[in-house]
């Protein structure tokens, strides 16, 4: 850290401080094996397209997201999420989590900014391990109180994640930037950072 700067850490969540993917996990998770395959096998062009890079990232997420929440109410989702904290305990990547402990022991902000849905990644990141708060997709509510099936928020994933950050972070020059991450979604704010760590 410079003088008279403070420290910020920001960390990425699906392999980074986890070891898996968590969208996929927390479906497996709500709906059930065979709940799981039926949408995975129903949506299999648009994955197929995904992974040939001709289909955007977002646009397979939320697909996925409404096919198997759209009209849940959003309390029952909330639960599962706060529920599905467990779940997450279990996948850990405890190196990172070491890590993103220790800058919480030196006094730092801690962030946790993730292209996953904000309701899961809160429950164990802030009420687990304390970090200063959560930034990550949000979901879309209607008046009844159900899911809509959409996003509220861009999917926070490459620039995005730079974006979000400026947003409660937006003085630049006087925080030195620590960033986590696993992938090309973590790119941008791996290069914004004044120091970046891929996790391996």
């Amino acid at each position: 850290m410079l003088e008279g700067k403070k420290n910020i850490a920001v960390f990425d969540f699906d392999g980074t401080i986890t070891n898996k993917d968590t969208l996929l996990y927390f479906i497996l998770f709500t709906k059930g094996y065979w709940a799981f395959m039926v949408g995975f096998l129903l949506h299999s062009p648009l994955l197929i397209a995904f992974k040939l890079r001709l289909y955007p990232n977002w646009k397979v997420k939320q697909a996925l997201f409404s096919y198997f929440f759209g009209g849940m109410d959003y309390k029952e989702f909330q639960r599962w999420g706060e529920i599905f904290a467990d779940e997450v305990e279990k996948i850990e990547r405890e190196s990172t989590v070491d890590k993103l402990k220790n800058h919480l022991k030196n006094g730092d902000k801690v962030y946790v900014i993730s292209a996953s849905i904000d309701d899961w990644v809160r429950p164990f990141c802030c009420s687990r391990l304390g970090v200063t708060a959560t930034i990550g997709t949000k979901v879309e509510v209607d008046p009844g109180g159900k899911l809509t099936g959409r996003f509220l928020t861009k999917n926070c994933y490459g620039p995005e994640k730079v974006n979000r950050l400026l947003e409660i972070e937006p003085d630049r020059k006087n925080y030195f930037l620590y960033a986590y991450g696993d992938s090309r979604g973590d790119k941008e704010i791996l290069e914004f950072a004044d120091r970046g760590i891929m996790i391996r």
